[in-house]
C-alpha cells in the first residue's frame, strides 16, 4: 500500500468518517478549488397589500414572464362576516373580468378544540369542473376578533401561451365554532392565454384585516 493510500486509510475513524485531527489549515490550503453548491430557489417580494375593510384584494401587475413560479403568502385574513368562504379567481385582461375556466380539487383536515371530533376527506362542494366561478381556498372562517385564516398559493409560469396554469394552495383556518382546519386545493386554469391579474375576495363581506404578500420565484 502506498504511502499516500496509507496515510489516508489512518486517517479514517472506526464509524468510516474522516477524524477532525485529518483536516487542518494545511490540509484546506492545499486545495485548488472547490465545486459550486447548487443555487436554492430564491423569493424576490413584488408586492404587498394590506386589506382594511376591503371588498376584494386585486393584483393587476407584477404578473408577467419575469418568474416562472409565483407565489401568494396570505397573513391572518380576518373576514368581516362570520362562516366566510376564502376565494380567488384568475383574469386575462388585466383585470377587467376575472373568469377564468378552471378544474380543481379540494381537501380539509379537522381537529376540534375540545379534541372531540377530528376528520379527513374531500370535499365534493368545494371543487369545480370547467367552471369560471371564484375558487374556495378556505372555508368556514370565524371573524371573532382573535379568529382568521393564513396560507400560500402557488402559481406557476401565468404568461405561458402554450400551458395551462397550474396552482396550489395551503391554508390553516380557525373555524368560526373553534376547530383547526387546514384546507388544500390544486388545480389549473384552462386557458393557454397568459393571466395578467387575481382578485382574492370573501364570499360575503369585505376582508376587514390581513396581508397577501407576492413573491417572483428566481430562475435558476
Amino acid at each position: 500500500m502506498g504511502s499516500i493510500t496509507r496515510s489516508f486509510a489512518n486517517n479514517i475513524g472506526s464509524s468510516g468518517t474522516l477524524v477532525a485531527s485529518a483536516v487542518t489549515n494545511a490540509t484546506v490550503e492545499d486545495v485548488t478549488a472547490f465545486g459550486t453548491a447548487p443555487s436554492p430557489a430564491t423569493l424576490v417580494l413584488i408586492s404587498t397589500q394590506t386589506a382594511s375593510s376591503s371588498a376584494n384584494i386585486s393584483f393587476t401587475t407584477g404578473l408577467d414572464s419575469t418568474y416562472d413560479e409565483y407565489i401568494f403568502k396570505f397573513i391572518n385574513i380576518h373576514p368581516a362576516t362570520d362562516n366566510a368562504i376564502f376565494q380567488f379567481n384568475m383574469s386575462t385582461d388585466s383585470g377587467s373580468n376575472y373568469n377564468v375556466t378552471k378544474t380543481t380539487t379540494f381537501f380539509r383536515a379537522f381537529h376540534k378544540e375540545n379534541d372531540t371530533s377530528t376528520g379527513l376527506g374531500y370535499e365534493t362542494a368545494e371543487d369545480l369542473a370547467q367552471s369560471t366561478s371564484f375558487q374556495n381556498l378556505a372555508v368556514e372562517i370565524g371573524n371573532d376578533a382573535d379568529e382568521s385564516v393564513s396560507g400560500s398559493m402557488q402559481l406557476f409560469n401565468p404568461s405561458s401561451t402554450t400551458y395551462v396554469k397550474h396552482f396550489l394552495s395551503t391554508f390553516n383556518t380557525y373555524h368560526y365554532d373553534n376547530i383547526t382546519m387546514q384546507h388544500t386545493s390544486a388545480g389549473y386554469g384552462n386557458t393557454t392565454s397568459a393571466v395578467n391579474a387575481i382578485q382574492f375576495k370573501f364570499s360575503s363581506g369585505n376582508i376587514d384585516d390581513g396581508i397577501i404578500k407576492l413573491y417572483g420565484v428566481k430562475k435558476s
